[in-house]
């Protein structure tokens, strides 16, 4: 049972309602990790916000979603993982794909090389090291890329927070965290 409810969206008004509605024809649904946000309409419209700007930087939607993975398994989020799985497979991951985003790894080289530092900044909050950097920039990632890296592990830190607070219903198939 969620801790803060999921909004009914036919309830919302005003800003909140545009919000919601831009969510639902983006998406085709209203997930209720944005419902429950609705609660507050700064969370909302914040929320709403970097998810369309980190959609507008250089990181495709795959390393999107594996970095999306990587955070939610550290942070130990059910949530974020049924979600991300989810849009993952979306996305153009593979199962193998997804369980290796989890564990910050992947086939791709320049993927691996992505959520490896998506690791680094979560466990370390930001407290990355210059050795840290170079490998990134070795892979082959941009300054801004690497920034969008930045950018994405703090969007899914907010979401995995915000659901993990909220205890959000899942409303996706169901991903459990691994015990650690």
């Amino acid at each position: 049972m969620s801790r803060i409810p999921a909004l009914d969206p036919a309830s919302a008004t005003g800003h909140v309602r545009e919000l919601l509605d831009g969510v639902q024809k983006g998406l085709g649904v209203t997930p209720n990790m944005f419902r429950v946000a609705a609660q507050s309409p700064a969370a909302l419209e914040a929320l709403v916000a970097l998810f369309g700007s980190v959609a507008k930087g250089r990181l495709g939607a795959k390393a999107r979603e594996a970095i999306a993975l990587t955070v939610s398994e550290i942070d130990g989020c059910d949530y974020c993982l049924s979600a991300h799985s989810y849009l993952g497979r979306h996305a153009g991951l593979a199962d193998a794909d997804l369980d290796k985003a989890r564990s910050a790894t992947a086939d791709d080289p320049r993927l691996a090389a992505t959520v490896r530092f998506a690791r680094v900044v979560t466990e370390r909050r930001g407290h990355v090291t210059d050795a840290d950097v170079v490998e990134v920039r070795r892979a082959g990632l941009s300054d801004a890329e690497l920034l969008d890296v930045v950018a994405n592990v703090a969007l899914t830190t907010f979401t995995n927070y915000l659901n993990e607070v909220a205890s959000t219903e899942i409303d996706f198939p169901i991903v459990r965290h691994r015990a650690r």
